[in-house]
């Protein structure tokens, strides 16, 4: 069985997504809302960036997914795709990557307090570089300034995103591109480099949620 857009979902292997709905469920009512929010006006911004055969503007869905969005998220997400082509870096990423590039692992070892273990794992980038050690992540945000940004990165978890899936790929560099969903629809970028501060947090959740999915499920999913 060979992973491929089309079976990726269904495909037997975990997910960043997985351990998220891991981390949902120790969680209070309130944080899984703001999370399941964030990851759906999220994918629809990667999505009229990426893959825009996805977005029903009739019905404002996404082509897979089960959320509706209402017509100001859907008309404010517009906003921010034309702020997203006025931006350089952003439109150079898109002419240098591949969109919804695939990893797998089937024996991805992990380790958690000396404890060591496999997982088949996979993970499918917004953005791949098709040259340079470089993957990215485009992501919606309420922020205003580099700091709320910054503030937002750490409270939804992205930083064990993104060492997840530079560990699975072994790239050594990152950026998450978050496009603002409050005019003027600002852009802010946050660099990751492998073994910074931002790479070592994410990698120790990972591993955290990694376990604990191990001993709930075995290295099956």
């Amino acid at each position: 069985m060979i992973i491929t857009d089309e079976n990726y979902r269904a495909f037997p292997a975990v997910a960043n997504s997985d351990l998220g709905w891991l981390y949902e469920q120790e969680q209070n009512d309130d944080t899984k809302i703001d999370l399941r929010a964030a990851y759906a006006n999220g994918t629809l911004i990667d999505c009229m960036i990426t893959e825009q055969h996805r977005v029903n503007i009739y019905t404002r869905r996404i082509e897979g997914e089960d959320y509706r969005y209402s017509k100001a998220e859907f008309d404010n997400a517009r906003k921010m795709k034309a702020a997203a082509d006025k931006d350089p870096f952003l439109q150079q990423m898109l002419k240098d990557c591949h969109f919804q590039y695939i990893s797998y692992n089937q024996n991805f070892e992990i380790e958690h307090n000396g404890f060591k273990f496999e997982l088949p794992v996979k993970c499918k980038w917004d953005l791949r570089h098709k040259t340079a050690n470089l993957g990215g992540d485009i992501k919606s945000t309420v922020a205003t300034t580099q700091k709320q940004c910054e503030a937002a990165f750490k409270y939804f978890g992205y930083d064990r995103s993104r060492a997840w899936y530079m560990d699975i790929e072994g790239t050594d560099n990152d950026i998450v591109i978050f496009i603002s969903k409050k005019p003027p629809y600002n852009i802010f970028k946050i660099p990751i480099r492998r073994g910074d501060k931002i790479y070592q947090e994410g990698k120790k959740k990972y591993q955290e949620l990694a376990y604990k999915w191990f001993t709930l499920f075995g290295n099956g999913k």
